[in-house]
């Protein structure tokens, strides 16, 4: 597997930190949000730290949600209100958020240059009821019944795809998006334009590429893309190509064996004198490795064991080395 940035909870105060947001332009696509200052990492805000921590009542009892920087949005916190043209089982339904870390966990994309600020909404927002991203942030909308593994999956990696869009190939790069449209066959801008129907939109493909190309089996439990009439993107030579090769190069750190059922070995490019951290899915460090080796970059072993000498379970794991943003996802098999 590929590097992938590292996934844990921050406090508040750095996941403030880590999004500065400026003076935004006033118009977005449909479900996009306004491009805003790329951050490093992912900080996922869970829906009831949202609401306590990025949510005010006004004077007049209207509920707003406001990310830092001061771009806020007003919610429907009633079902019954006459904005929700379906009311479900009469309640919302937030997102997951072990169930966003385990799609992330899952990207088999290098997410070294990419980050975001994913904040789990309580109540969707009264301007745009669905889930939206733009450049270094993700809002996920509650649904109005429970939602399935499948759709959390398949809707949040495809708003990862809009902020790795963002990240790597913005707008403003026209010979990268000269050769996505012409390997993607949608060059004829009379046709794929920013305000045609939602799956002619290039944005939207790109995303629905990224989710069909890098999600895992779960983000793609329809078997299909939004335009049924693009060729699905595994179908395409070079696409899959093409997007990897967006990252550009970083250090990689490799695990061997991977999956493992104990032992592990841990290389990189680059010497470091750094220890080799490790990491659950929920962010808890289990161990820390001293490097072993520098004679051809460096290399840490790690004996299965957790800080206090037990053996670790079957299970996802990342390792980063210390001081560094990026880490690599690791699996102990049963």
């Amino acid at each position: 597997m590929g590097p992938l940035s590292f996934l844990r909870r921050a406090p508040i105060g750095l996941g403030r930190a880590l999004l500065a947001l400026g003076v935004l332009p006033a118009t977005a696509r449909a479900n996009e949000l306004p491009a805003s200052a790329v951050s490093s990492g992912f900080v996922i805000h869970d829906a009831a730290e949202t609401l306590r921590d990025f949510c005010f009542v006004d004077g007049d009892g209207v509920t707003w949600f406001q990310i830092p920087g001061g771009m806020r949005w007003e919610l429907v916190t009633s079902p019954a209100d006459p904005a929700i043209a379906n009311p479900g089982d009469g309640a919302f339904h937030p997102f997951d958020g072990s169930e966003v870390r385990a799609a992330l966990a899952e990207v088999n994309y290098p997410l070294a240059r990419v980050g975001a600020e994913i904040f789990l909404l309580p109540y969707p927002r009264r301007a745009g009821l669905e889930s939206a991203a733009g450049a270094g942030i993700i809002l996920l909308s509650p649904g109005m019944v429970p939602l399935s593994g499948e759709h959390q999956h398949a809707e949040f990696i495809h708003e990862l795809g809009h902020v790795v869009q963002y990240a790597l190939m913005p707008d403003s790069d026209e010979s990268a998006w000269r050769s996505y449209r012409g390997l993607r066959g949608i060059a004829d801008e009379t046709v794929y334009f920013s305000s045609a129907p939602h799956a002619d939109r290039p944005h939207e493909i790109f995303a629905e590429d990224f989710r069909a190309t890098f999600g895992d089996p779960l983000a793609n439990y329809s078997g299909s893309i939004e335009n049924s009439a693009l060729a699905p993107p595994a179908e395409v030579s070079g696409l899959a190509d093409f997007m990897r090769g967006l990252a550009g190069s970083a250090i990689t750190l490799a695990a061997a064996p991977n999956p493992t059922r104990g032992a592990t070995q841990f290389s990189r490019t680059g010497a470091t004198r750094e220890p080799l951290e490790l990491f659950d899915l929920s962010g808890r460090r289990v161990a820390v490795v001293a490097p072993t080796s520098f004679a051809a970059g460096t290399a840490w072993h790690w004996n299965g064991r957790d800080a206090a000498g037990r053996r670790v379970g079957p299970g996802v794991l990342f390792a980063r080395v210390h001081g560094e943003r990026t880490a690599t996802r690791f699996v102990i098999a049963p």
